[in-house]
């Protein structure tokens, strides 16, 4: 979003520089002077509300907020709407997709905001110095914080929206892995529609209408669950484009000429084409969509939002451990170049067997990118988290992979454990493995590392405000 967008923001437009400056002095003041109250009243909305407090219980989020919300002040306070704001939406647009990451209601948002706005307003009002700029510095109040809200909602919906969608899709993975299956059964469902069809045809009277494809099971189908799982695939269209010919030209064709060849014929070539159209699509879902990487068969990384959500939400609601760990394989670049890219993929795929075979199947692994690999360990701690990673680095060191004749590779891992601590942003948890495995390279390599957790980054924040 730019300000060109955006339709508000007019009474900043219009009004005399001097007016301008002097309430961007006034909103600087109440906002130096009465900053702390703000940002408690803000997040008071949040502590006041069921959904709210699930997401601010966790006492770093509550400190690391509260010195961001001071920070999010003071720049609103100091942007010109004239200026460029180009840095400054970015920024309210990053705040919106994390607030939907982390699926923070965005109705208490806004709560926030209008709370936020009167108590702005009560204190500007309680200074008697703010004299003929009071009117001026209530608008610009309500134009900057709308404004900046705005951008936020703009990036939480499209990111909600985005990850509704994997959600869904991830759905349909766990709950019907046998795409063969279900190709089968859609297939069946084509097949029987089509001798319904002419059954009907040609049992019925003259002045009975044909049963439509769109009308059949299978079609309820496509309209119901293909579009999900198949969305923006060309085949779907294309399958949708031909049942439309089928009901609304070769039906009336048949029916009108009771058995003529030429009408059969022409329903017959749109059937063919339906069933070549549902195997493409079909078969480009198992490669491309199957939740897969094509490399190590690992799960796709676009999955990992989901994973990672509903484990976290399972790890706050039952009170029980989670952890992760973040696997890179040393020195990969040395292995391409030495050996060739076709030798870095069947190391890829070395690592990604062993992995898959070591953990157990509440597990999840995925791969993360390049030559790194995210693995997910349900209901466990952080020491047990760090044996097992262990027990894969070792394994791993162990089991040489033959890449010509005469040369084996003995491959080694780094690995970064972290533990779920509350924080209710799955990115955090994701981070703190990160610097755990920059911690294990930077040390030598070939070694796990553990995250140190909330205590020192606590005092961390504290230091730092």
């Amino acid at each position: 979003m730019t300000v060109d967008e955006y339709a508000g923001l007019r009474f900043w437009k219009a009004v005399d520089d001097g007016t301008r400056t002097r309430t961007r002095e006034r909103l600087t003041h109440v906002v130096d002077a009465h900053g702390d109250d703000l940002v408690a009243t803000f997040y008071g909305a949040f502590l006041g509300h069921e959904e709210g407090r699930v997401f601010l219980k966790h006492s770093l989020v509550q400190q690391r907020l509260s010195h961001s919300m001071a920070g999010w002040l003071r720049r609103l306070a100091a942007i010109d709407p004239l200026g460029d704001l180009t840095e400054f939406v970015a920024v309210q647009m990053q705040i919106g997709a994390i607030h939907a990451r982390m699926k923070v209601p965005d109705h208490l948002v806004h709560q926030g905001a209008s709370l936020l706005k009167s108590r702005m307003a009560s204190h500007l009002l309680a200074d008697r110095g703010a004299g003929d700029d009071m009117a001026s510095t209530l608008v610009m109040i309500d134009e900057l914080v709308d404004f900046s809200i705005c951008a936020m909602s703009k990036a939480y919906l499209s990111d909600a929206r985005e990850r509704a969608q994997v959600d869904e899709a991830f759905r349909h993975f766990s709950l019907g892995q046998d795409i063969n299956l279900e190709r089968e059964t859609q297939r069946a469902a084509l097949m029987e529609w089509s001798q319904e069809a002419l059954f009907n045809l040609f049992g019925a009277s003259e002045h009975d209408e044909p049963k439509k494809l769109g009308a059949s099971a299978f079609g309820l189908w496509m309209r119901h669950r293909a579009g999900v799982l198949f969305q923006d695939s060309p085949s779907l269209a294309g399958i949708e484009r031909v049942m439309a010919v089928v009901d609304d030209e070769c039906l009336p064709a048949v029916a009108e000429n009771r058995g003529g060849a030429d009408a059969l014929g022409r329903l017959k070539e749109r059937i063919d084409e339906i069933d070549y159209l549902l195997n493409d699509m079909f078969q480009a879902a198992a490669t491309l969509e199957n939740g897969r990487d094509p490399l190590t068969r690992t799960l796709n990384r676009r999955f990992l939002p989901s994973v990672l959500g509903r484990e976290i939400a399972l790890a706050k609601s039952h009170g029980t451990p989670l952890s992760v760990a973040l696997v890179d394989v040393d020195h990969f670049k040395r292995i391409n170049d030495d050996y060739g890219h076709a030798a870095g993929d069947v190391a890829l795929g070395h690592v990604a067997d062993a992995l898959m075979s070591a953990v157990r199947t509440s597990d999840f692994v995925f791969r993360y990118g390049g030559e790194e690999f995210l693995l997910v360990f349900a209901e466990t701690d952080r020491d047990a988290a760090a044996r097992m990673a262990e027990r894969l680095r070792v394994t791993l060191s162990q089991k040489p992979l033959p890449v010509s004749d005469r040369d084996a590779l003995r491959l080694t891992v780094s690995i970064g454990v972290a533990a779920f601590e509350g924080h209710p942003d799955y990115q955090y948890l994701v981070n703190n493995a990160d610097s755990a495995l920059y911690e294990a390279k930077r040390l030598g390599r070939d070694r796990v590392h553990v995250h140190e957790g909330a205590a020192r980054e606590a005092a961390l924040v504290r230091n730092f405000a």
